[in-house]
């Protein structure tokens, strides 16, 4: 008789939403599958799940997931989970932070899931926030991290932090973050293409574009961005400011449309959910983050990848990203002066623009390559899975 074969191991990615399994995971996810592994992703059901799906990745729709601040829901998201997981049996959950992180954690434990992974995209407790907040969050990541088994921690500053508060080294991996470096590249934009772009959002050869990406949240900064527009735009008339990204109601700190409103009577263009957003970096001359809080932004590694210097703010995340004075400028959160001040220099300064654009490229092709993320995880998975027991 021929030798049985061993079925491919089943991976379960869980996410809040389906835009984060397509737009962040979705090159992770494909070199899971042609790894050798059997994918399967949950999260709310939303509009990406068709292009999961096309990635030959299953998709499975949660019915209480949900970005709102909602315990309840996360409760029932909880149980919905362990059900879930009870009925596939697969050998590796891998959870992403924040409440998936927690909740998804404890169920696949409760389920008994032989290998448990969690992915740290930024803690969501800050050094300077209440001794309340900061309570709740590292008591809820501590009591998760007890579920797990391994630990992908996307940046070096939360490697103290969570072994400060009790999470063992031994689980602990800095992963860093990866974008797709042959996506993100200038080269791949014709002139004639940036012009038009260009062209369509007004603004002409001589002028500055400058972009910033993002969920429509006052956590990205915006209204700090805002509040310091008009200045850079009565200094250098010729400026232009672009904001892409959605909209998100069900935050308590999404951006109020009164707020929108008056910034696009102003003249500041907001072009939503995008899918075109290499030709629209390929537009701008300057990059602007103006975030609270980030694990290691993603959109900062794109725009630097594709040559723009990036105004960002001074916290954990960004300054992996952005080396102050060589590929941008780093300035306080919650700042709006520093923020026009900044953004102001590189507007005014074609040369600066130019050498810190390109020493950024160069940063993105040493330290940003997604390779390098799905190896550490691929590894991880490998580590786990030849322990005695671990499959299914």
């Amino acid at each position: 008789m021929p030798p049985a074969v061993t079925p491919a191991p089943m991976l379960v990615h869980v996410t809040t939403t389906d835009i984060s399994l397509e737009l962040l995971l979705g090159p992770q996810l494909v070199a899971f599958r042609d790894a050798g592994y059997e994918v399967v992703t949950a999260s709310a059901p939303g509009p990406f799940v068709s292009g999961i799906e096309a990635m030959g990745v299953r998709h499975v729709s949660l019915s209480h997931a949900t970005r709102a601040v909602a315990p309840h829901r996360d409760a029932a998201a909880l149980i919905e989970l362990r059900s879930l997981f009870r009925s596939l049996r697969p050998d590796i959950v891998h959870t992403h932070n924040p409440k998936p992180g927690v909740y998804g954690r404890i169920a696949a434990r409760s389920a008994r899931v032989p290998c448990i992974v969690n992915t740290v995209h930024g803690l969501y407790a800050l050094p300077e926030d209440s001794v309340v907040k900061r309570a709740v969050v590292y008591g809820l990541e501590r009591l998760a991290a007890a579920c797990s088994d391994a630990e992908l921690v996307q940046s070096a500053e939360d490697l103290d932090t969570l072994s400060w508060i009790g999470v063992p080294r031994a689980k602990l991996q800095l992963l860093g973050n990866g974008i797709d470096l042959a996506r993100f590249d200038p080269t791949t934009v014709s002139p004639e293409r940036r012009e038009a772009v260009r062209a369509g959002l007004g603004a002409g050869l001589d002028d500055v574009v400058v972009g910033a990406v993002g969920r429509l949240v006052r956590e990205k900064g915006y209204q700090e961005l805002l509040a310091a527009w008009p200045k850079v735009k009565a200094a250098y008339p010729g400026a232009r400011l672009m904001i892409i990204g959605p909209a998100d109601p069900d935050k308590a700190d999404a951006l109020p449309a009164r707020a929108i409103d008056a910034a696009g009577a102003d003249g500041v263009i907001f072009l939503g959910m995008r899918d075109d957003v290499v030709d629209l970096y390929a537009a701008m001359d300057v990059y602007v983050l103006a975030s609270y809080r980030e694990g290691f932004p993603r959109s900062a590694m794109e725009a630097a990848a594709m040559g723009l210097p990036v105004v960002a703010t001074n916290i954990r995340g960004c300054r992996e990203v952005v080396e102050d004075g060589a590929t941008g400028t780093l300035v306080p959160p919650r700042d709006p002066a520093a923020l026009g001040d900044a953004i102001s220099a590189l507007v005014g300064d074609a040369e600066a623009r130019w050498a810190m654009g390109t020493a950024g490229r160069k940063k993105a092709a040493r330290q940003f390559d997604q390779r390098r993320v799905i190896d550490i995880t691929l590894a991880t998975y490998d580590r786990l899975l030849s322990r005695p027991g671990a499959r299914t």
